[in-house]
């Protein structure tokens, strides 16, 4: 007789996953982010060196978009088959990729060297990043979400999430740490470098701690019934199942994204431009505000995931949406004092807030869609978002800030973008009854929850 829920994992293993989830999105985000603060810093001279300073930093952050373009065929390659062979064996390639990537652009010759070359190879490199960041993130937080226990799987989810404010706290670190100790001509020249070499040695440990984990018993269970059907009913492709069956979830995670994204980038990205050229601040300050900030970013992520698990995902994510909206102004404001306390508290109220919306998504998306097709829809509508949200964020961001020269119209960038966040997640269905192992596709073409009871007792007919 089957059994009709999956077996919870021994109490030791479920912390093992959550940390080989963690160090692992901690160490592809770093990559990530390293490249999006150092395109705002030292990126700009180095590759684009005949361009004013402002336009630089705008082709400099072209490319930081490329890595976005690229991360939604990274959601449907890795996705697609993260549905057909499993979530582990993914996550193992998307970080080989992005560290490879990482270590290579700290080895590449700038265009004092080759000339146009280097800002060609830069590009490629940075497609290579988004690539395999694109099938990162869906896979980290299956694997806690799919092993985790239902009660407290907003909690156990957003742990992976804490990968971002974890990465962006090494990488901000790093370059905080090398800008005080290194001459600017120092730091232009070499030190700019070694951050980028650092990723080798960081993706060493992730594989040997990522290589030690099991593969969801969620993921197992499905394919294995997967097989047994499939002598007489052919399996779809995962995408297609995904767009055929979970195309309003799709819609409602790429709406929910909106708001999250473009914040978070505008918050600890555009914010060293904006700091440094209109408000007077010197790099070293912007980047130890947004250092202190991502440790409270960090900090706070993991109690937003436990409280969407009591008052459900839906009210906490409309509540971080709606702040970030009502701090824009603020924190520009804020930002233009000059003053480093004010600018601390405006890098981090701004990402205390996105963590409401940023600690509930795993959970969120993950109890969106079915098991065989979950790391499909997922990724598809957490990466599909990040194209017209995070990608031109911190380029529409610089380019309305030369247009105007005031932060009024980036406020209302940002507010848009809320707007649109509330209008989707609004009209989404509460998930955090969920069982991960019975979502099922309703006639509307949205995911539901068969009830336990029915589940197990169609499976022992």
């Amino acid at each position: 007789m089957a059994s009709g829920t999956t077996a919870p994992p021994p109490p030791a293993s479920l912390p093992r996953i959550v940390a080989a989830s963690l160090i692992g999105t901690t160490i592809e985000w770093y990559d990530f982010f390293l490249y999006g603060s150092a395109a705002a810093l030292v990126l700009n001279k180095l590759f684009f060196p005949d361009s004013d300073p402002l336009v630089g930093t705008l082709l400099s952050f072209l490319t930081y978009a490329v890595g976005f373009a690229a991360r939604p065929l990274g959601a449907l390659v890795f996705g697609h088959y993260g549905d057909r062979l499993g979530r582990k064996k993914l996550l193992v390639l998307s970080l080989v990729m992005m560290g490879g990537a990482t270590f290579a652009i700290g080895l590449l010759p700038t265009h004092a060297t080759v000339g146009s070359a280097a800002p060609v190879l830069l590009t490629t490199l940075r497609l290579i990043q988004g690539f395999a960041l694109g099938g990162e993130w869906g896979g980290a937080v299956l694997l806690v979400s799919e092993h985790g226990d239902a009660r407290r799987r907003g909690f156990w989810a957003s742990w992976p999430q804490t990968g971002a404010p974890a990465g962006q706290l090494l990488a901000t670190g790093v370059l905080s740490l090398l800008t005080a100790l290194l001459s600017d001509e120092a730091f232009g020249t070499w030190g700019w470098r070694i951050p980028f070499l650092l990723s080798g040695v960081l993706v060493m440990v992730g594989l040997w701690i990522r290589l030690s984990v099991d593969e969801s018993p969620v993921f197992k269970e499905a394919l294995e019934r997967a097989e047994s059907r499939r002598a007489t009913e052919p399996e779809k492709l995962p995408l297609v199942s995904v767009l055929r069956d979970h195309w309003r979830d799709v819609l409602v995670a790429m709406g929910a994204r909106m708001a999250e994204n473009i914040s978070y980038y505008v918050i600890t990205a555009f914010i060293l431009v904006y700091a440094t050229t209109s408000a007077g601040v010197s790099k070293q300050t912007a980047l130890n505000a947004v250092l202190i900030g991502s440790a409270v970013h960090f900090a706070v992520i993991p109690a937003w995931g436990a409280l969407s698990d009591r008052v459900g995902r839906r009210p906490v994510y409309l509540l971080g949406a709606a702040g970030v909206g009502l701090w824009m102004f603020p924190f520009f404001s804020l930002v233009n004092t000059g003053s480093f306390g004010y600018l601390i508290l405006a890098v981090t109220v701004g990402l205390v807030l996105h963590g409401a919306m940023y600690a509930p998504q795993a959970a969120y998306f993950a109890e969106m869609f079915a098991t065989r097709m979950r790391y499909s829809g997922a990724s598809i509508g957490a990466q599909f978002a990040s194209v017209a949200a995070g990608a031109p964020a911190p380029l529409i961001a610089t380019a309305l800030l030369e247009s105007y020269g005031t932060s009024t119209p980036i406020s209302l960038y940002v507010i848009g973008a809320v707007v649109l966040t509330l209008i989707a997640v609004g009209v989404s269905r509460e998930t955090r009854h969920r069982d991960l192992a019975e979502v099922t596709t309703g006639r509307d073409g949205t995911a539901d929850a068969a009830p336990a009871a029915e589940a197990r007792k169609a499976r022992t007919v």
